[in-house]
């Protein structure tokens, strides 16, 4: 099904969904960056820049409580989170490196354990993806795999038109519906002419020969060079829209509080650290080895997925300038060599 959309139109359905009591996270203008956020009117949406953090957090919050707990005289009672209640939620204008991710997420969070407060929210949430007309150095979706106007992950896709608008194209039975129910909003697709899609910097990545260096290169020395800038801020994992470690805290007092999951990241000094006080990973080349080795070989071994879409806000954001695209070519450098 393939339909237009007017830009005032666009913003006529985020209040249309809003109205109906529905959630629309897109793109908005926050101080002085874009970022994912709810929407409290379609006036707010921007979608002229690729928003600073990705968009993980519509199924993956930074911090949510998953239960409450209260003691007094009468006992202890706990009181558990309903995933039910979360709200029906569209991503609008996710750009395919961020549309790509939370199908890649899916394994991971229904493994050996179904976490329903993640997949809950998948099941509640409509993906309208934006193709990319622009790219930076920093952008290396199509070394990876994907590409600028790819349609993986989205529901329905935007591909912005030449006269401006935007060209809708239903991907999938949810997009479909979306479409259907708001047909007030959509027009047939007429002459109009798609701007041609972002062209992303570098060449192709093996990723299969990068796999099969990191399979038998665990100890190589090259780890130590790369990691030696890290500062092991975190900021690479958090700005990812495919990382997803987390742990789990209780805060409060021994009378009432709560259990928290928050977002952790394999680069902070403390995530390996045992009760005992030994770290298997005390120095950060280890921890860096690690960031690499879960993206293109542990996440593939077990789910035969890579675990990163090539956004490039790791390299964008990075205070001491890692370049991951970067390493994986000096890796793929060398299985030529070797």
């Amino acid at each position: 099904m393939s339909k237009t959309i007017t830009e005032q139109n666009l913003r006529l359905l985020v209040d249309a969904l809003l109205k109906e009591g529905g959630r629309v996270v897109a793109p908005k203008l926050a101080e002085t960056m874009t970022l994912y956020e709810p929407l409290a009117t379609g006036q707010e949406l921007d979608l002229t820049k690729l928003p600073r953090r990705s968009s993980k957090e519509t199924f993956f919050p930074l911090c949510e409580t998953i239960l409450t707990f209260e003691r007094d005289e009468a006992g202890v009672r706990v009181g558990d989170v309903d995933p039910a209640s979360f709200p029906e939620t569209v991503l609008l204008g996710a750009r395919p490196c961020d549309a790509a991710a939370p199908s890649i997420l899916d394994a991971v969070f229904s493994w050996d354990y179904n976490d329903e407060f993640y997949l809950e929210r998948r099941r509640k949430t409509t993906i309208i993806g934006l193709a990319c007309t622009t790219a930076d150095d920093a952008c290396f979706c199509t070394a990876v795999g994907l590409s600028p106007a790819d349609t993986r992950g989205s529901d329905l896709f935007l591909t912005p038109l030449e006269g401006g608008g935007y060209a809708c194209q239903a991907v999938t039975d949810k997009g479909k519906e979306l479409m259907e129910k708001q047909a007030q909003f959509f027009s047939d697709a007429g002459s109009e002419k798609p701007l041609a899609p972002a062209e992303p910097a570098g060449e192709p990545l093996d990723l299969g020969k990068i796999k099969s260096w990191l399979d038998g290169n665990f100890e190589n020395p090259l780890w130590t060079k790369i990691a030696d800038l890290c500062v092991g801020c975190g900021a690479c994992a958090f700005l990812c829209p495919a990382c997803h470690c987390f742990d789990i805290s209780d805060e409060g007092t021994e009378a009432k509080g709560c259990r928290r999951k928050h977002w952790d990241a394999c680069g902070f000094g403390k995530f390996t650290n045992h009760a005992s006080g030994h770290n298997p990973r005390d120095v950060q080349p280890q921890r860096y080895r690690n960031r690499i080795m879960h993206k293109f070989k542990y996440y593939d071994d077990k789910f035969g997925r890579t675990l990163c879409t090539g956004c490039g806000r790791c390299i964008r954001w990075c205070p001491v300038g890692i370049d991951i695209a970067a390493i994986l070519q000096q890796v793929e450098a060398k299985v030529e060599v070797e």
